[in-house]
């Protein structure tokens, strides 16, 4: 009997935030939805994170997500970018999390490694394989929709298991993970 879930992804970010929708039956996947929340227009850095919060419970209240995977915020020289992305990921998460909907997270190079076979993968290869894997008809101007879709496909692909490292319940499993590290 084939098992049916619905993965929501999330390319995170203040000027304009991606998502992607697909529904799992299966061993098949199939497109829902994708969309952008522009942010351009709102000066207030508060006032974005509130609309973050809001278009991602939207969302799920609207879609019923099984699960959310999310893009983690790539590491740059700009500081003042890097919290300003791990800001938008984190009001996503929190949003994810206020409905208690398992999230993953997957690094960029990951995702792109996923959806084109190649972590270096430039966003017009992965929206053009993923329109030719979901046979979409149109791409959209701006791709950070695709790259949320992009995100919501690696997890399927992989699973909804991440190989890029363990998780922990808490300090108590941390620490018998890692016996040798803990002195």
């Amino acid at each position: 009997m084939a098992t049916e879930k619905i993965i929501m992804g999330i390319d995170p970010g203040t000027t304009i935030m991606g998502f992607g929708i697909i529904r799992v039956k299966g061993s098949q996947m199939e497109f829902l939805q994708m969309n952008e929340l522009l942010l351009r227009k709102y000066e207030d850095p508060f006032t974005k994170l509130k609309l973050i919060f809001e278009r991602t419970i939207e969302l799920i209240d609207t879609y019923h997500p099984d699960e959310i995977a999310i893009e983690a915020p790539f590491f740059g020289k700009n500081v003042q970018s890097m919290l300003k992305l791990g800001r938008a990921q984190g009001v996503a998460m929190a949003a994810g999390l206020s409905r208690q909907i398992p999230i993953t997270e997957y690094l960029p190079k990951k995702i792109k490694m996923a959806i084109t076979g190649n972590g270096n993968a430039s966003k017009e290869q992965v929206a053009k394989m993923l329109q030719s894997t979901l046979g979409l008809t149109s791409l959209p101007k701006n791709l950070d929709s695709t790259d949320g879709l992009a995100a919501a496909v690696c997890h399927f692909y992989n699973g909804g298991k991440t190989r890029q490292g363990k998780k922990y319940t808490g300090w108590e499993a941390f620490v018998k993970q890692n016996e040798k590290r803990v002195k």
